[in-house]
């Protein structure tokens, strides 16, 4: 089982390399894994994508896909891209702490 530290606690993650456990993530997390895949600041529309994606894996048990995301989020591709280079789905998800979403390669 790999570990990585974040603000100072080893915490578990998946072979993706995303949480393994939910109850580890909190804001402060989120903003340490965000600087980490390249995001410097998390802004609201991030956090609105975020927040979007924990609701539905709770939800559902998955994470929304691109298509999805864009569909139901208000956010649009174009700047979903923006906010999360290379993988939205994938990296947001990463960030939100849940696993990557099933459509994801």
């Amino acid at each position: 089982m790999s570990t990585i530290e974040l603000l100072g606690r080893q915490i578990e993650v998946d072979s993706d390399g995303n949480l393994k456990n939910l109850n580890d993530w909190n804001e402060d997390i989120a903003s340490e894994i965000a600087s980490l895949e390249g995001i410097e600041q998390l802004t609201d529309r991030h956090w609105l994508v975020i927040n979007f994606m924990r609701k539905e894996f709770i939800e559902k048990g998955d994470g929304p896909t691109v298509r999805r995301l864009t569909k139901e989020s208000g956010i649009d591709t174009k700047e979903l891209y923006a906010l999360f280079p290379k993988g939205p789905a994938k990296k947001a998800a990463r960030i939100g702490g849940i696993p990557k979403p099933k459509g994801c390669i």
